[in-house]
């Protein structure tokens, strides 16, 4: 059997194992294999295992790869999980189903824009920066649900979720409390938290997709 397609089964069951331990149903989370570096060969034995949501960092990385992809393998939902500039935004509507993103005004007025000239129904998260980084992505916790109302309101974006990375040198549990918190307080039923080396735990705090690459496909 295919290295990934082993890796694959572990991280199914381990989401599964954790959902259990939660008193969730393991259906109730998505996984997100996280496939930015690796090749249209590497992914294949992965997606012929029956995986079919994937996750990208980079929309020029991911046009060299997916729209042959997919249209071999029809059923794939791709998510744009890196962040995304204005000046990317058709291409970007054009190939994911699914932004996790969207954290500033402008991205918002773009995407919608796109979605609406090309008709698209998307789907979108708000990336929260929970650890008040300020080289990481993010809007403001203290900013969020306003955001997320201008953006369902304003520029009529379908957001379904929240998005968050929480920092490398901390435990990630308080970040993905206070993501499920603030996703209560936004009327938001989507929760998007937890990586390779944490997404049993994200599991435990409510998460409905986690995103992991390494513990599948190995290290890049």
């Amino acid at each position: 059997m295919n290295k990934s397609v082993e890796q694959l089964q572990t991280v199914r069951e381990t989401i599964a194992a954790a959902a259990a331990e939660a008193k969730r149903d393991e259906a109730s989370v998505t996984l997100v294999a996280v496939s930015k570096t690796f090749e249209a060969a590497d992914i294949r034995p992965v997606i012929e295992a029956g995986q079919r949501v994937f996750g990208e960092n980079r929309v020029q990385e991911a046009q060299g790869k997916w729209p042959a992809l997919k249209q071999e393998f029809p059923d794939i939902e791709l998510h744009l999980i890196g962040p995304l500039q204005s000046n990317k935004a058709k291409e970007a509507v054009a190939l994911f189903d699914c932004i996790e993103t969207v954290d500033r005004e402008k991205i918002a007025a773009e995407l919608a824009k796109e979605t609406v000239k090309q008709g698209k129904a998307m789907r979108f998260y708000v990336q929260v920066n929970t650890g008040a980084e300020p080289q990481k992505a993010g809007i403001a916790p203290q900013e969020t649900v306003a955001f997320v109302e201008r953006c369902r309101a304003v520029h009529g974006l379908a957001v379904e979720g929240l998005m968050c990375i929480p920092p490398v040198d901390e435990n990630p549990g308080p970040h993905f409390a206070l993501l499920a918190k603030l996703a209560t307080e936004a009327g938001l039923a989507k929760l998007s938290m937890g990586m390779s080396g944490d997404y049993a735990l994200a599991v435990a705090f409510g998460a409905t997709s986690v995103r992991v690459g390494s513990a599948i496909f190995g290290s890049r």
